[in-house]
């Protein structure tokens, strides 16, 4: 296996710096954005693993001495963004590392917009022309290390937070949260789990397929979107299987951006479903995603019938067509050990009440092939509470 042919630099949209052991790469990538003392943002869980430490030891070796901030929920909250922004500011640190799930690069991303702001963030959420009260001169330059491959959040201009008074997820947006430099390292994804293999994995599936399945118009986007829906097909079960395949790691980072990359084309019923899920029960974004994505395919068939046997051709399946993708998804789901109800990861009927507006209400719900009412929102996530395909 040569994975020197993995090690590669790309410059659109952001500098993606691509290939195992590109992490030592960092001092001098972090001091042409200016940076002399980093706040590394990670994941609590994180904190006191080989890939923070040693990153904090490559930091020092360079005299680049960075601070560490971890107090991060799995779903980042307002407060968590608050407390990195102070942080930032008492420690007198002059830029952002952002390593670790998506959840470190999602606040890390709101702390390095924030550190120059005046405002409330709530002030910036993604609704009208409010990203353009945010002064982009204070904001703090910023790496991305991804250690899961699912979010895709480093090539992501916004991050999504939760609002925890209102239990609902925000999305904050500026094109300068576009991370300037990206390190895709496989070796620093080796440690993860397989469960959240698995997890991230289906969510870098998702941003794909919905992307894929989206209306509106974006013929890159949509051939993005097949190609990363292929590169999951076939690695994501050998990263599961075997979490220290370099080369299935490192194409699972890959699959990732390119799930993120894709969907700015939009998302969809998925996402309308497990933004306000995962606000309301604290729950695994991707492990969401993955329990939902075979109801919402089945609820959009009516809308999406060829282009899924389009795909279903692209991926190679037997007798391509809307069953067999299906089918594949209901295998891949199995073959990686995701649950087939919402109710085995605590989700209950209560959420009933409210999933529907709450969906409607979300973001990715303009994006879908079929604009659901509320009462259909409600519908899919009894379905995917009971196991009722």
């Amino acid at each position: 296996m040569n994975l020197d042919r993995y090690t590669v630099n790309w410059n659109y949209p952001t500098n993606v710096k691509c290939g195992v052991g590109r992490v030592k790469d960092l001092p001098q990538l972090a001091r042409s954005l200016g940076i002399k003392r980093p706040l590394l943002i990670t994941d609590p869980g994180l904190a006191t693993l080989s890939p923070v430490l040693s990153t904090m030891t490559l930091l020092d070796g360079a005299d680049l001495h960075a601070g560490l901030f971890h107090q991060i929920k799995g779903n980042p909250t307002g407060q968590n963004v608050a407390d990195g922004v102070a942080a930032y500011h008492q420690g007198g640190f002059d830029g952002v590392i952002a390593l670790g799930g998506g959840s470190a690069l999602d606040a890390a991303k709101a702390v390095a917009m924030m550190v120059g702001q005046s405002g409330s963030l709530w002030d910036y959420v993604d609704e009208g022309d409010n990203w353009l009260r945010i002064k982009t001169e204070g904001m703090a330059p910023l790496v991305a290390i991804p250690t899961t491959a699912g979010t895709g959040s480093e090539v992501g201009r916004a991050s999504v937070i939760t609002h925890e008074a209102e239990h609902a997820k925000k999305i904050i947006f500026h094109p300068r949260m576009l991370p300037a430099i990206v390190i895709l390292d496989p070796v620093l994804s080796t440690g993860l789990p397989a469960k959240l293999t698995a997890a991230t994995g289906m969510d870098a599936l998702s941003h794909s397929l919905e992307a894929y399945c989206s209306p509106f118009y974006h013929p890159m986007a949509s051939g993005i979107a097949l190609e990363g829906m292929q590169l999951v097909r076939e690695w994501l079960p050998r990263a599961v299987a075997d979490g220290t395949d370099l080369e299935a790691r490192m194409q699972m980072l890959v699959a990732s951006s390119m799930g993120a990359t894709a969907f700015q084309r939009g998302l969809g019923a998925m996402h309308a479903l497990a933004h306000p899920l995962g606000a309301r029960f604290d729950a695994h974004h991707g492990m969401l995603n993955a329990i939902l994505m075979p109801y919402v395919l089945k609820a959009n068939q009516v809308a999406i019938d060829e282009r899924i046997t389009a795909a279903a051709r692209y991926l190679g399946l037997p007798n391509p067509s809307f069953a067999a993708f299906l089918d594949w998804v209901l295998r891949l789901r199995e073959e990686v050990g995701i649950p087939h109800t919402l109710k085995s990861i605590g989700i209950n009927e209560s959420c009933l009440e409210t999933i529907g507006t709450a969906a409607v209400a979300d973001g990715a719900h303009g994006s879908n092939p079929i604009p659901f009412t509320p009462q259909q929102y409600q519908g899919i996530c009894a379905a995917a509470l009971d196991g009722l395909l």
